[in-house]
C-alpha cells in the first residue's frame, strides 16, 4: 500500500484538529470589529461607509498576507507558522482596547488585525500534506469549519462586551496565548514532505503563472469571498435593513456562519464522491437564485432568513468543493503557494462588497442592486465551473519544474 491510499494516521487527526482550534481562534481574531462595529459606530459617530471600511480593512490584510503566509509555510512548516502567527496576533488584540476612540488609529490596528486570517494558509497545505487524496476533500472540509471563528465571534463577542467593553479583546487574547503553547507542542510537519529550495518570489512566480490558479482563485472569491461579506457585514445590514438590535442581529449572523460551517465539509465530503467542479456549480448556481429573492426585501421572518440560510449553505459547500479542487491539481510543494493565492482572492473577494454595500446604501437607501450584483457573480461563477471546470483532471494541468528536497524531520 503507498503513501498515497495507507489510511490516515493519529497524526494525520492530531494536526486536523489543533490546526482548526487554531483555525478558529485567529478567525475569531480576525472578525473581532464586525460584530461591535455599530458600538463603534454611535461612539465615534460614524457614516455607513466609514463603518463599512472599518470591518473590511481587516478582511483586506488578512487576504493579502496570506500569499505570503503560504508560501512561507511551504518552506518553514506549519510547525513554526501557525504558533508564531497565532503569538503575533495578540498584539492588535490587545490594542483594539488602546485606540477605541480613535477611528485613524482603529483603521490602523485593524490593518495588524489582519494578521489573523493568514493562517488558513497555513492550515491547508499542513492536513493536504498528511491525508490521502481520497480523504482531502473532507478533511480540507473539516479544517475549513475553522471559519466558524466568524460565528463565534459574531455571537460571543457583543455578549461578552455586556459585562465589560475591554472584555472581549482580553478574552480572546489569552485563548490566542494558549493555543500558540499548544500548536508548538502539537503540531507536527510531515516527515517526508517535499520542502522548495526556490526563493519566496520564485515560488510565488511559479504558482501564479498556472492557469488553474486564478480560475479557482475567481471561483473562491465568490464563494468563501461570500461568507466573509455577509460575516463582517449581515450585522450591519440586520441592524440597518430589518432595525434588529446589535446582539439580535449579532445572533443571527453567527447562524448565517454556523450554516456556512457546517456545509464546508459537506462541499469537500461530495467532492471526493463527485468531481468538485459539479458540486461548485450546483452550489453557486443555488446562491445565484436566493441573491435574486433577497433582493426584492422580503419580511425577515421567514422569507429573508431562509434565503440568507440557503445562501450560506451553497457558499459553505462551494467553499469546501473549490479547495478539494485545489488540493486534486496542485503538487504537494505548491499547495502552501497556491493555496496563498487563492485565498489571498477568496478574502478579497470578502473585501469589496461590504464597502460596495454600504455605498450602495449611502447613495440609494436600498441594498438590492448589491444581491442582484451577488446573483450576477454567482452565476457566472456556476457557468464557468460547469462549464470548464469539469474538463481538468487530478494533476492535469500543472507540473513541478522548481527544485525540492525532503526534509528529514519536521522543522
Amino acid at each position: 500500500m503507498t503513501t498515497e491510499t495507507k489510511p490516515p494516521t493519529a497524526a494525520a487527526y492530531r494536526n486536523l484538529v489543533t490546526a482548526t482550534i487554531g483555525f478558529t481562534l485567529t478567525f475569531w481574531a480576525w472578525d473581532l470589529i464586525a460584530p461591535i462595529a455599530s458600538w463603534y459606530g454611535d461612539r465615534l459617530d460614524l457614516s455607513s461607509f466609514q463603518q463599512s471600511l472599518l470591518v473590511a480593512v481587516p478582511v483586506l490584510v488578512g487576504s493579502v498576507g496570506r500569499i505570503p503566509a503560504g508560501a512561507l509555510t511551504d518552506k518553514y512548516g506549519a510547525k513554526l507558522m501557525f504558533p508564531l502567527v497565532s503569538a503575533l496576533t495578540i498584539v492588535p488584540v490587545l490594542l483594539l482596547i488602546v485606540v477605541k476612540d480613535s477611528y485613524g488609529l482603529l483603521l490602523v490596528v485593524g490593518f495588524l488585525l489582519g494578521l489573523g486570517g493568514t493562517t488558513f494558509a497555513i492550515g491547508i497545505p499542513l492536513v493536504n500534506s498528511w491525508f490521502p487524496p481520497a480523504k482531502r476533500g473532507l478533511a480540507l472540509g473539516v479544517f475549513g469549519m475553522g471559519m466558524g471563528g466568524v460565528a463565534l465571534s459574531g455571537y460571543f463577542t457583543p455578549r461578552i462586551a455586556e459585562h465589560g467593553e475591554n472584555l472581549p479583546f482580553i478574552v480572546v487574547a489569552i485563548a490566542l496565548a494558549a493555543y500558540a503553547v499548544l500548536a508548538a507542542l502539537l503540531i507536527t510537519d510531515r516527515p517526508d514532505r517535499p520542502v522548495p529550495t526556490a526563493s519566496l518570489a520564485t515560488r510565488l512566480g511559479s504558482a501564479a503563472r498556472l492557469r488553474v490558479t486564478w480560475e479557482l482563485s475567481a471561483l473562491y472569491a465568490i464563494g468563501f469571498g461570500g461568507i466573509v461579506a455577509f460575516g463582517v457585514y449581515l450585522p450591519t445590514y440586520l441592524k440597518t435593513w430589518y432595525e434588529l438590535d446589535p446582539t439580535d442581529a449579532g445572533t443571527k449572523a453567527a447562524g448565517f456562519a454556523l450554516v456556512t460551517v457546517v456545509f464546508r465539509p459537506i462541499g469537500g465530503w461530495l467532492s471526493d464522491r463527485i468531481h468538485p467542479a459539479l458540486v461548485t456549480a450546483v452550489a453557486l448556481g443555488t446562491v445565484a437564485l436566493l441573491a435574486v429573492v433577497q433582493a426584492f426585501d422580503p419580511a425577515l421572518n421567514p422569507g429573508g432568513t431562509i434565503a440568507l440560510l440557503v445562501m450560506a449553505a451553497g457558499l459553505g459547500t462551494a467553499s469546501g468543493s473549490v479547495f478539494a479542487l485545489v488540493s486534486q491539481v496542485t503538487p504537494q510543494a505548491k499547495v502552501g503557494s497556491v493555496t496563498g493565492i487563492v485565498g489571498a482572492m477568496g478574502g478579497l473577494g470578502g473585501f469589496l462588497p461590504p464597502l460596495v454595500m454600504g455605498a450602495i446604501y449611502s447613495a440609494k437607501g436600498s441594498y438590492s442592486i448589491g444581491f442582484m450584483l451577488l446573483s450576477d457573480l454567482a452565476l457566472a461563477g456556476c457557468v464557468y465551473a460547469y462549464g470548464r471546470m469539469r474538463g481538468i483532471r487530478p494533476g492535469g494541468e500543472t507540473r513541478d519544474p522548481e527544485p525540492t528536497k525532503v526534509s528529514a524531520t519536521s522543522p
